[in-house]
């Protein structure tokens, strides 16, 4: 393994991606560095730099060489990733199916499937997958918060939902995400200046979240309502 190889992987994980990336595509073809290895640490670093058209030509190298099966896991997931980020649910959907395949039916790919499947309206499926979660890993954070927030969603549970959010927040209370999803379960309670609360502290750490920015949007909505009748 060359020398720029083992500076490039240094500084990937002393999270230096960009100057990781500048180093691993400047080493000449003729160095002794296996193809797949290099589309591996390239595709994640330009992940990581949300270049994700480039991450993508990577990343299918490596999924499709079928070597090394826990560099395929992370690329499958990383690329469930980037399809999610870019609102594209099925092509998330299907790295992630390929993955319970190949028999990683572990709770993290469990969650993104509850997740894209509740991104392209199969509420029921996505109810089912975060329940198996849990049933799996009851204190697991993701899944206690995204069955929460889907029970408000679906106005279905809302007490289970307030205590399923509750219990993640108590895990990372600086979640914004957290934050968000039980404002929005407390919005559902009729319990709109706790809502209001929770939802402006999760805007005040995410304030590029759609989401987020639509859920204080309706509560502020809300208020004005109020104070013209």
């Amino acid at each position: 393994m060359s020398d720029s190889f083992n500076e490039g992987i240094t500084l990937y994980k002393m999270r230096n991606y960009k100057d990781a990336l500048a180093v691993f595509l400047s080493i000449p073809s003729e160095e002794n560095v296996n193809n797949i290895d290099l589309a591996y640490y390239v595709g994640l670093s330009y992940a990581r730099l949300k270049r994700y058209d480039e991450a993508l030509l990577y990343l299918e190298q490596v999924v499709t060489s079928g070597q090394d099966a826990k560099r395929i896991y992370q690329c499958r997931m990383t690329l469930a990733v980037i399809y999610t980020k870019t609102d594209r649910p099925r092509l998330a959907d299907y790295e992630l199916q390929k993955l319970t395949e190949n028999g990683y039916q572990t709770p993290e790919v469990l969650c993104a499937l509850a997740y894209t499947a509740w991104v392209q309206g199969k509420k029921e499926e996505s109810v089912e997958l975060y329940e198996k979660v849990l049933e799996m890993s009851p204190d697991n954070s993701t899944a206690l918060n995204g069955l929460g927030y889907v029970l408000a969603c679906l106005d279905r549970d809302l007490t289970r939902a307030l205590s399923l959010c509750k219990k993640a927040l108590d895990t990372n209370s600086e979640n914004p995400a957290f934050l968000d999803s039980l404002g929005w379960v407390y919005y559902k309670l009729g319990l709109f200046k706790e809502a209001k609360n929770y939802i402006k502290k999760a805007r005040d750490k995410d304030s590029r979240s759609p989401e987020i920015a639509e859920h204080f949007s309706t509560i502020t909505l809300l208020e004005e309502e109020k104070g013209n009748l």
